[in-house]
């Protein structure tokens, strides 16, 4: 396993970058990119702030009312809406120019993805770096968008490297450097490890991945359980030997539906829409997927498109949470409605495998 050579590419800022993209004017300005919820103005959380937002302590998560706050003293401040459909365009372009660079692609996100690249480096960690530089220069060539690698022997070590130089970054630690490289780090760049577990580290009087090494693996899995306690023993030490899998993206499943009569009628379209989202539900579970995004559709009289999607807190299969989702997006995008609908449709995106109990493992 020692010989394995692996990128983990991350799209910096990923969100706020694609409107940067759209409407460069935008580059010199705090940006952030917000789920809005449904009551009212300002109401919802920041999917993505670029670094000038950043600065001034925003970021993912965090509710747009306080960010607002944060930012009062730039009156160039930006505040948009997610636009999924777009995001996806983008993602899609540049995730086919790594896939034609790798001997395995795994999929990870919308804005990340493994690469095996062994065989394609002849297992030479220069060629690698060239290799990495090479694909940075043609995404950001072709699709415009900055990404950052890490090059190294395993997943954990190169999830942990590509965000060392974020943004546009490119640190590569071939096996001689890893454990110099990981030694000096904060405990909290080891995936999965949360604030909680950060915060149990430093009652017991450990900070850096060094420190953390001192402890043996019956002291870690008294601690945190078997599991964990392996996981965070072998992580500090840089060992990991799952492989990089190929994995496409499913991007996105949808149903549509022709309606018997045009029509602009809320009862009629959330009856309709009702009934596609329970078709939808069924496709859901077959393919054992969770997802995070929901997203409606209209073909108008006129043929023209009409979409509007909105990002959930936490990724579900619930069917409820899909139809009170999708009727709330109807409801919005009924308001000053022109022209009747002639198709209607209702998609999931961002899916991720069902997974059982969430542990810090299950970060892959």
């Amino acid at each position: 396993m020692e010989n394995r050579i692996v990128f983990h590419i991350d799209f910096d800022y990923f969100y706020a970058q694609c409107e940067e993209i759209r409407k460069p004017e935008l580059k010199s300005k705090p940006v952030c990119v917000c789920i809005f919820s449904d009551r009212g103005k300002d109401s919802g959380a920041i999917a993505t702030a670029n670094y000038t937002a950043r600065k001034f302590g925003v970021k993912s998560g965090i509710p747009i009312v306080f960010a607002k706050k944060r930012l009062e003293e730039r009156n160039d401040a930006v505040f948009l809406p997610a636009d999924f459909d777009y995001y996806i365009e983008i993602s899609e372009r540049a995730m086919h120019i790594m896939k034609d660079n790798a001997d395995v692609f795994e999929y990870v996100g919308k804005d990340e993805a493994y690469l095996d690249v062994t065989k394609r480096a002849e297992g030479s960690f220069e060629k690698a770096s060239h290799l990495a530089q090479q694909i940075k220069n043609t995404i950001r060539e072709k699709v415009k968008i900055s990404c950052s690698v890490g090059v190294s022997p395993n997943k954990l070590i190169s999830k942990i490297a590509s965000d060392f130089r974020k943004p546009d970054g490119l640190t590569v630690v071939p096996p001689e450097k890893v454990v110099e490289f990981l030694e000096p780090l904060k405990i909290r760049v080891i995936p999965g490890i949360g604030k909680k577990t950060e915060e149990r580290f430093i009652e017991m009087g450990l900070e850096k991945i060094r420190d953390l090494k001192k402890l043996d693996v019956f002291t870690l899995n008294k601690e945190f359980g078997r599991k964990s306690g392996t996981y965070i023993f072998n992580s500090v030490r840089g060992i990991d030997n799952e492989p990089v899998k190929e994995r496409e993206p499913t991007i996105q499943f949808s149903k549509i539906v022709t309606l018997k009569k045009d029509s602009k009628d809320f009862d009629f379209l959330s009856t309709n829409l009702a009934e596609l989202c329970r078709e939808l539900h069924r496709v859901i579970l077959k393919n054992n997927k969770v997802f995070k995004t929901v997203g409606i559709q209209f073909i108008q009289s006129d043929l023209s498109n009409k979409t509007k999607s909105r990002m959930l807190r936490n990724p579900t299969d619930n069917l409820e949470e899909l139809q009170k989702n999708a009727e709330q997006l109807l409801r919005e995008a009924l308001v000053n409605q022109q022209y009747t609908i002639r198709r209607l449709g209702v998609k999931v995106s961002e899916l991720s495998e069902v997974k059982g109990q969430s542990s810090i493992t299950s970060y892959f």
